[in-house]
């Protein structure tokens, strides 16, 4: 399979949308958190070349490594739920199911959990964007933000549902909160 970031967008959208495993959630939403870091990186880097401007100058880099981080991690949910489906294929009889399952469920959460996180922090950079942008992007940088915050609301679930460890799933919904705020924050601003 070519890679998700390499793939027209199209494509994309008819892989997700094909009865099949993957690509699924996890991957839809590193996607999404992709697009929300790139908006939020547009909106910085126009908004550092105004004079005066307030933002940290590292910013976009930071952004552009959360957008890349999100592409790899698109690539990773692609195959990281097939134990998970071995695991569920054994007999119900065989004395190993239920620890392989287990295990592949907490591996499983793994990369929706670096989802969530990396989406948070998206959002939380957007709403310090958002909040000293000049008006021309502002509306940028909130769009940025909320795709990020529902990429992370979104993650966290697959995270809570694949039932990784009480500390994955606390992390996750963490990262739901702090996006939240995030949100909210460029909604008073």
């Amino acid at each position: 399979m070519e890679s998700l970031a390499r793939q027209p967008f199209e494509t994309l959208l008819g892989g997700v949308a094909e009865a099949a495993p993957a690509p699924g959630g996890g991957s839809a939403c590193a996607c999404a958190c992709a697009l929300g870091a790139a908006l939020v990186e547009m909106a910085a880097a126009i908004e550092l070349g105004r004079p005066g401007s307030v933002l940290d100058a590292g910013l976009p880099v930071r952004l552009g490594a959360l957008r890349k981080r999100a592409l790899a991690l698109a690539e990773e949910e692609l195959s990281s739920y097939a134990p998970v489906l071995e695991a569920r294929r054994l007999p119900e009889d065989d004395p190993s199911r239920a620890s392989r399952l287990a295990a592949a469920l907490e591996e499983a959460s793994a990369s929706p959990l670096a989802i969530a996180e990396s989406a948070a922090e998206v959002a939380e950079l957007g709403a310090e964007v958002t909040l000293v942008a000049a008006p021309a992007v502002r509306g940028d940088a909130a769009a940025g933000v909320t795709i990020a915050e529902a990429a992370t609301a979104a993650a966290a679930r697959l995270v809570e549902i694949n039932v990784g460890s009480a500390e994955a799933a606390e992390r996750a919904l963490g990262a739901a909160r702090r996006a939240a705020v995030a949100r909210a924050r460029t909604a008073s601003g």
